[in-house]
């Protein structure tokens, strides 16, 4: 059973409704056992850069890391996009095996596409690989929440996390922040202690704006204000929880006097075409047109982007036809090199991600504190495959699943 509460939303003179509504997932509990296991916060602000509470000094989380343990950056895995990244912290997979991609790509097999805006495709579990840690925790008998996270919306594997949200971006702070607080307030048999809660306003922010933009600083000063207000409104319940603080991506500038097209190479009556400003698919109609074309696109010697069969990208983008296992990737990929993007003209945003993992501007946040953490540690850099057996790890759940990630390093950050 679930309950649905519709607020309506008034803006420019015009009424829509927004669907605010907590769902819940009723007759679930927590094993007696579970009841026992300490609880994470997985908190993900995105776009937060893994410089920006150092370059604008943002007070709490510069205090709560101090606390806690200090990543000098997280990988992102290719492409470093929003949605991709953010399933692969919950997998512990790479994007091509875990099967979203892109932020928009099309699947020859399914003869469909999956688009981050597409409610119906969100929202649809066949897109989906893995197994989230709110599904593993589940099946676990220990109860989850998620006050938004790529993929919580949709029932994969037939499951769901016990208390969830339709993504949007009308509830204050303030109302999510106490959401929180009342599902820890709730009994020890109904209590979630698995956690998700996300920030999108770096990310416009830095879009709209660029990294280095007033905006932006406010928009991280916002963030860190609310995960102070976070902190503190579950600091009194006497419970074992633990915080992680991360992004999927960094943020570069961008040339925006100079955005790139589609090279007209491209015969677009032989090739499916999928356009995002880092990344684009052309997916061929018929595998004899995709050496000619690959060898036009070459011909071009084009310095702004880098041209690939799919069976030839670079092996540490884990992005190969190989690795492919849901047949979602390109035959053919243009990959620009920053600062260019692919854009209409006029329309190129200020700050965009999706770049190569290694360029520094790509390197996401990670902080971490709580009773399961070490106090005053600093570590490397790691890859952000690796966050999904650090949380199983901590809260004692059994990974079932081949995965990308491993424990590794990220165990000698544990008490």
């Amino acid at each position: 059973m679930r309950y649905l509460l519709l607020l309506l939303v008034f803006a420019t003179g015009r009424s829509f409704a927004q669907d605010t509504a907590q769902y819940v997932i009723r007759d679930r509990t927590n094993s007696p056992a579970q009841e026992k296991k300490p609880y994470v916060i997985l908190i993900s602000a995105d776009g937060f850069r893994y410089d920006l509470a150092d370059k604008y000094q943002a007070p709490n989380l510069l205090r709560l890391r101090e606390q806690g343990v200090q990543a000098a950056y997280m990988q992102p895995s290719f492409p470093s996009l929003t949605f991709p990244n953010h399933y692969t912290l919950v997998t512990g997979l790479y994007p091509a095996h875990h099967g979203l991609v892109d932020n928009r790509f099309y699947d020859p097999a399914k003869d469909a596409w999956y688009a981050i805006r597409d409610t119906h495709a969100v929202q649809d579990s066949s897109w989906y690989g893995g197994t989230p840690l709110w599904v593993l925790a589940e099946q676990e008998h220990m109860l989850s929440a998620s006050y938004f996270w790529v993929a919580s919306e949709a029932a994969i594997q037939g499951v769901r996390p016990t208390y969830y949200y339709h993504f949007h971006d009308v509830i204050p702070i303030d109302q999510r922040v106490q959401a929180v607080r009342d599902w820890l307030q709730q009994s020890p048999e109904t209590r979630p202690h698995f956690i998700t809660f996300y920030f999108s306003e770096v990310d416009h922010a830095e879009h709209r704006y660029g990294p280095d933009s007033w905006q932006t600083k406010a928009a991280v000063m916002q963030v860190d204000a609310s995960v102070g207000k976070l902190v503190s409104a579950v600091s009194d319940l006497g419970l074992d929880i633990n915080f992680i603080f991360l992004a999927d991506h960094g943020m570069t500038t961008v040339d925006t006097l100079h955005p790139m097209s589609v090279p007209a190479v491209v015969d677009t009556n032989k090739f499916t075409v999928a356009v995002e400003g880092t990344m684009v698919h052309l997916y061929a109609h018929s595998s004899a047109d995709i050496k000619p074309t690959f060898k036009a696109l070459k011909a071009l010697n084009a310095k702004e982007y880098n041209v690939y069969l799919a069976t030839d990208v670079p092996d540490h983008l884990h992005y190969s036809k190989r690795d492919d296992r849901f047949g979602r990737i390109g035959d053919i990929l243009l990959i620009p090199t920053a600062p260019h993007v692919f854009a209409q003209p006029g329309h190129a945003p200020y700050g965009e991600h999706g770049f190569d993992p290694l360029m520094p501007d790509m390197r996401a946040t990670f902080y971490a504190w709580g009773p399961a953490f070490k106090p005053h540690t600093k570590i490397a850099g790691f890859e952000n495959v690796d966050v999904y057996p650090l949380v199983a790890k901590i809260l004692g759940l059994d990974i079932v699943d081949k995965i990308d990630g491993k424990l590794g390093s990220l165990g000698e950050i544990l008490r």
